[in-house]
């Protein structure tokens, strides 16, 4: 009962921390006239993130590697196979050219990469350093082309979504009033995030002694479950919206933002190798889910109901094999 409060606990605090950490910096970034371009494809971008962000680090430094890989490309494969097959069986998800080339091949690229890297080398503060770079490079790339008038990416759309779900998150304006109320929301935010992501750890290491699993496992399946339930939030919104294409978006954006945002900040701040489980089989199979949503999506620029199944029952079969 405890860890299943624990657990519960932590999932609740990281979802509304992330809520309220989102809500509260961009009141702070409206009240200091930070354009709204800038807050979608940051701030509210980064939103949904939040938890597997605070999971992984938290887990590296309690040195559980199994927990903070493992929640990273546990969610990649869940954004892929659950999230994507949720809501294309709610409705098809058309999917731009523009999107598919650029973001999609851009989702693959770091999938494999950090896959080759794992293979060959642990990920030391110099690889998290170049993630974390090249992520910031991506979104810089992404307001240059917004800015003039481009079609929008994968990093605007997680934004979008999230703005979507939550409307007050959507920046506007900058509106009066005292900063107190934006920046006490932003701390509080802060300070449910940890606390959360603390009492997951915790929560998942105890459960994985308990039934003598490894806590990769754990990271792999409850906790990369429970950090996506965001993403899936949003994108199930947008599909109900008819919004599909920044459904798409989400997903993709959220994959390139877990590898290279959340990845790289693990690596930095402790380094270590990917356990050898993701290393032999859960990395290649999260760049396997990665090409098969590309191929689906290349042929008819859009995931069908029936594709949305296979992707759903692809999961189911994914946690058959690396639970029984």
């Amino acid at each position: 009962m405890e860890i299943s409060l624990s657990l519960l606990g932590g999932f609740v605090l990281l979802v509304l921390g992330g809520e309220l950490l989102v809500r509260g910096s961009v009141g702070v970034a409206t009240r200091f006239g930070v354009s709204p371009l800038v807050i979608g494809l940051t701030l509210v971008g980064f939103g949904t993130s939040t938890p597997e962000l605070v999971t992984s680090v938290q887990a590296a430094l309690g040195g559980y590697p199994g927990v903070a890989y493992g929640n990273i490309v546990g969610s990649n494969i869940a954004n892929i196979l659950l999230i994507l097959g949720v809501t294309a069986i709610i409705c098809p998800i058309a999917v731009a050219r523009g999107a598919l080339k650029r973001d999609g091949l851009a989702m693959l690229s770091v999938a494999a990469i950090f896959t080759l890297l794992a293979f060959v080398m642990p990920m030391g503060r110099i690889v998290g350093l170049a993630f974390v770079l090249a992520l910031a490079g991506y979104i810089y790339l992404a307001f240059r082309q917004e800015s003039a008038g481009a079609e929008p990416g994968a990093v605007h759309d997680k934004g979008e979504a999230l703005s979507e779900a939550e409307a007050a998150i959507a920046p506007g304006p900058a509106p009066g009033g005292s900063l107190l109320l934006p920046l006490g929301m932003a701390i509080a935010g802060i300070a449910a995030v940890v606390a959360g992501g603390a009492l997951l750890v915790d929560g998942a290491v105890s459960l994985a002694r308990i039934f003598g699993v490894s806590e990769t496992l754990i990271g792999l399946t409850i906790v990369a479950i429970g950090t996506s339930l965001p993403e899936l939030v949003t994108s199930v919104m947008a599909a109900l919206r008819r919004q599909t294409d920044v459904a798409f978006g989400n997903i993709v954006g959220s994959n390139i933002y877990n590898i290279l945002g959340i990845g790289g900040a693990t690596a930095l701040v402790s380094p270590g190798a990917v356990p050898a489980q993701i290393v032999r089989f859960d990395n290649l199979f999260m760049v396997a889910v990665s090409a098969l949503v590309i191929w689906f999506t290349y042929t008819g620029r859009k995931l069908d109901r029936w594709e949305g199944g296979v992707l759903l029952a692809g999961y189911v079969g994914y946690l058959a094999l690396v639970v029984l």
